[in-house]
């Protein structure tokens, strides 16, 4: 793909809401819904909240191959309704997607309804308010929404990915308008944080590809073992996208609410124990498979054991805790294959482009 500079132009449009949706619509900068003007004062004021310069990039976005600035990203997050305040997190979120690594490209073209999934771990969940209790994962009254939209529009105006156009996704997501963006919540967790996990001491995001969300429920949840062999058999499906004979890994997410992760925690104390778990028991027999399918799996190496794997590896499974306290229920989040998910830093020195 051949690299462009993406530039924010001036332009003298109308300041009233309505009508200046009318316009961006006209000019294929929106998603449907209302957009706020993104004027010259809003925009420097939310450049300047991130601590970096306008001009600076956060890294090349894909279908389109053009360098995403911080202004770029303001005008963006204007729009969306997202406050200044986030613009730190906003960046990291950007930064993350444009890793290599992360396969953005394959994310906004292919034929899967996959969206950049992001979780924020550490303190700074309170400072960008993201749900983390009931409703974290949506629904829930907080800045996530507005701030997942504005990565949507960027995603739409940067990195230029438009439905059936540049996307051939065939069902698209409704995370595709207001994004998924959630935190842990990490005093109800057992286990260390996901940001710690991964490496990180302080508030970090984290970007998955994923391909929605799906509830896992146990009403009986007697004790870890069950709910982990429940969560288990509910990633291995037939339909996973890993498991399928073109996909050559796929990182999956799980999140447990805090009561379960108290149980689990009690059976399987360490978390590279339920991630082993999940691991061994997110296979489907290939007797299962349609006889069609079954050649073209086992030449992939895709069967060990008489079972098609979910996983490569215990390691390829990520879980958080947060939601409600209401019990009964865990979300698993499919992952896009080839591609790996990517953590940053909530800080101006974490948010360079990476080669």
């Amino acid at each position: 793909m051949t690299a462009q500079t993406a530039v924010a132009t001036r332009l003298d449009l109308s300041e009233d809401v309505a009508t200046f949706t009318r316009e961006a619509l006209s000019r294929g900068w929106g998603d449907g819904l209302p957009l706020i003007p993104p004027t010259e004062e809003l925009v420097a004021e939310f450049v300047a909240s991130s601590g970096l310069d306008a001009a600076s990039s956060l890294g090349r976005l894909y279908p389109s191959g053009a360098d995403c600035t911080v202004e770029l990203l303001a005008a963006n997050a204007v729009m969306a309704g997202a406050s200044p305040v986030a613009m730190p997190l906003m960046a990291a979120m950007v930064s993350a997607a444009a890793d290599p690594r992360f396969d953005l490209a394959g994310i906004n073209t292919t034929t899967a309804s996959v969206v950049p999934a992001f979780v924020v771990s550490g303190a700074g969940r309170h400072d960008f308010n993201i749900a983390y209790r009931h409703g974290a994962l949506g629904g829930a009254v907080s800045a996530a929404p507005a701030i997942g939209r504005a990565l949507r529009l960027v995603m739409r105006n940067v990195a230029g990915q438009v439905s059936g156009e540049t996307s051939a996704s065939v069902f698209g997501n409704p995370a595709r308008v207001a994004g998924l963006v959630t935190a842990e919540w990490e005093e109800q967790s057992p286990w260390p944080s996901l940001g710690e996990r991964r490496g990180f001491s302080g508030t970090s995001v984290t970007a998955f590809g994923v391909l929605g969300t799906a509830n896992i429920i146990d009403t009986l949840g007697t004790d870890g073992a069950e709910i982990v062999e429940v969560i288990g058999r509910s990633l291995g499906y037939m339909g996973n996208n890993n498991m399928d004979k073109g996909s050559s890994f796929a990182h999956q997410l799980v999140a447990v609410n805090p009561i379960w992760a108290q149980k689990i925690h009690a059976t399987y104390p360490l978390m590279e124990d339920v991630q082993e778990r999940l691991y061994a028991l997110s296979t489907v027999r290939i007797e299962e498979f349609p006889a069609s399918m079954r050649d073209a799996l086992v030449e992939r190496g895709k069967v060990r054991d008489g079972h098609v794997w979910l996983m490569d590896s215990p390691s390829d499974v990520s879980v958080i805790v947060n939601g409600g306290t209401g019990n009964l229920h865990a979300v698993m989040l499919p992952g896009m294959s080839n591609l790996l998910p990517v953590t940053r830093g909530i800080s101006p020195a974490d948010c360079s482009p990476r080669p």
